[in-house]
This record gives structure tokens, C-alpha cells and sequence, in this order.
């Protein structure tokens, strides 16, 4: 077992459980050019249309009181929780000094993120930025600190892909190739929407000279919701990831797509599974609302340990896998391994 780097230190992986491995533990996802009261509460009588229609609602998708953050975490461990990986990047209001007291307040081990996001959340000076400051600034992210503290990344991304990939994303990804190969942490990816993708993501790491072993493509729920494309992906060495465990609606506020169930996940993971690849899949919940945290009456971090653990039994689900799913896939992207730059 390795080291993995969290916000309060390295730690040994040994002595880590459960780990949700694509979570936004504080967060500002409200999508460029929407207006509103980002404070304004949510009233219980709102919070079922709030949480149908998600981000769309600026209150809803922004989340940065790092004491509530605290007490999520708090009701994570409750469920069983161990390791919680937050994915807010550069341009979704990162926060490393919330998460370290966050960490310290629940006792849960959390673990930031470098890089940047899509394009339209990033600020002009970030998007001036070429390939090679890109590189120097998520490999200092990793090995020095995040934002002008010395709070340091443990993994590289979400970085933020639109569909068709922007010029700097592009340069993002090679960036994020680069740093891999200076620190040795692994990459994850917010895929644009579309199923190609993933596929052009790959290429462009891999001709940067990545280690597609340890890439994560993100969002599988809404790029390949019924599973066409992901085999290719897994074929060429990615792990793939379902993170909206917990959404079961018809209605996606960010496209014309039909979202998979909690069950649909499940079948889906089970048959690439059996097909060799349970070495390859993580999942989590990428909480990024307010309905959707326990504070507001939603399922929170534990979703997966305290409901998702049964539904895998119930689907006939091996203990070896679910391990590998909830703890060992998480925690072998997580180790940090000897650079080759």
C-alpha cells in the first residue's frame, strides 16, 4: 500500500475504508451568465422543484459554508465513510483551507483536486495560460500547495472538457499528461457531451505521453447512458466512472438525455464487470447541490454505503467486487506512484 495525499498530509492507504471517489464537498457550479440570489434559502415547499431542475437554480448550486461541509462529512462517516475525493477544480470555487477544516471538523480524510474546469467558468488571466504554465501550475498544485497555501493536490482534475473540446481544454489535457508524468498522480476527466468524447480525450493524453491506466473518464451516466462506447474506453486501459448515483428523475437540466437508474447503474457495471473490467470502474455521487446534501433533505455522501450496498446484493453483486468499487479501484488511482518525467 501506498501514500495518498489528502489536504491535512499524506497518509498510508492501508488504513483507509470506504472512499467516494468524485464528490464536490464545497463548491460553486452555478452555471456563467445566471443571475440570482446565490444565498437565498431554500424553502422546504421549493426544495423537490429545486432539486428536479438542480443547478439551474443559483441558490441550489452553491454550496461554500465549510462548516455544513463539516457536518456532511460528519453524516458520511456515520454511513460508514472514510475518503472523500473533491473534484472542484480551478473555476468551481476550490477551497483548500474549507476542506482542510472540514477534514479536521469530521475526522473524514478528503483529498483535493488541481487543474481547471470548462471554459466558460475560468477567468481570463487562467485562460491566457498555455500548455506549459498549465503543466508547471497542476504539477505545483500536487507537490507544493493549492492557491497560495501549502494545502496540496492529490489528484489532477475534473478537468473540464466541452463538446467540441476548446483549444485551451486541449491544452488543459496535455498539461494534465504532463504533470502526471512529473508527480505521478492520475488524471480525471469531465468528458464533453458527446459519444466521441472520451475517445478523443484518450487521444490527446495518450499522445501526450499519459498513462491511460490510471485516467478516469467521468460522468458515464449521461455520455454513455445505456452503455454503447464505454467497452472501447476500458479496452485501451481508462477506468470509467458512474458518479450520478443518487439521481433517478427523467428530466437532465443539462441536455436532451435519458439518465440511467440506481439499478441500470448497477446492471451496467456488473455486465463490464463479468466482461474482465471490475478492476476498472469507480463510482460515486458528484454532489454538486444543495438538495442533494443531507442539510437540505437530500441523500448526502453515505447514499451509496447505506442504500447502493444493497441494491448490489440484491443484483447479486460479489463482496471482491464491491470492495473493488467502493475502496480498492479508488485508493490504487488515489496512490501516488514515482513520476517519469
Amino acid at each position: 500500500m501506498g501514500q495518498v495525499r489528502t489536504v491535512l498530509g499524506d497518509i498510508s492507504s492501508e488504513g483507509v475504508g470506504p472512499v467516494m471517489m468524485h464528490e464536490h464537498v464545497l463548491f460553486n457550479i452555478v452555471p456563467p451568465g445566471v443571475v440570482g440570489d446565490r444565498d437565498a434559502p431554500i424553502q422546504m415547499s421549493d426544495r423537490w422543484q429545486a432539486d428536479y431542475r438542480s443547478n439551474e437554480n443559483p441558490a441550489n448550486a452553491h454550496q461554500t459554508n465549510s462548516a455544513i461541509a463539516g457536518s456532511e462529512l460528519v453524516a458520511y462517516a456515520a454511513d460508514g465513510g472514510s475518503m472523500i475525493v473533491d473534484q472542484s477544480v480551478a473555476g468551481l470555487a476550490r477551497d483548500a483551507v474549507g476542506l482542510a477544516d472540514a477534514a479536521r471538523k469530521s475526522g473524514v480524510h478528503v483529498v483535493a483536486a488541481a487543474g481547471t474546469y470548462t471554459v466558460p467558468f475560468l477567468d481570463a488571466q487562467t485562460l491566457e495560460m498555455d500548455q506549459d504554465a498549465l503543466a508547471r501550475l497542476f504539477t505545483r498544485e500536487i507537490e507544493n500547495g493549492l492557491d497560495g497555501t501549502d494545502i496540496r493536490a492529490g489528484l489532477i482534475g475534473e478537468i473540464g472538457c466541452s463538446w467540441p473540446l476548446h483549444d485551451f481544454e486541449r491544452s488543459a489535457l496535455v498539461a494534465a499528461a504532463h504533470a502526471q508524468r512529473a508527480t505521478g498522480a492520475s488524471i480525471s476527466v469531465h468528458p464533453g457531451r458527446d459519444l466521441q468524447a472520451c475517445t478523443e480525450i484518450l487521444d490527446v493524453l495518450e499522445n501526450a505521453g499519459a498513462d491511460l491506466t490510471r485516467v478516469i473518464l467521468c460522468h458515464m451516466d449521461r455520455t454513455h447512458p445505456d452503455g454503447t462506447g464505454i467497452q472501447s474506453l476500458l479496452d485501451r486501459g481508462a477506468t470509467v466512472e458512474w458518479d450520478f448515483f443518487g439521481i433517478e428523475q427523467s428530466y437532465y437540466w443539462m441536455g436532451d438525455t435519458e439518465l440511467p437508474t440506481d439499478l441500470d447503474r448497477l446492471r451496467l457495471i456488473h455486465k463490464f464487470a463479468d466482461r474482465g473490467h471490475a478492476e476498472q470502474i469507480t463510482i460515486s455521487h458528484d454532489i454538486c447541490t444543495k438538495t442533494r446534501l443531507r442539510h437540505w433533505g437530500g441523500h448526502g455522501y453515505g447514499h451509496i454505503l447505506r442504500n447502493v450496498r444493497q441494491l448490489m446484493d440484491r443484483l447479486g453483486f460479489s463482496n471482491v467486487l464491491i470492495s473493488a468499487l467502493i475502496r480498492n479501484n479508488p485508493l490504487r488511482l488515489l496512490t501516488l506512484t514515482e513520476g517519469t518525467a
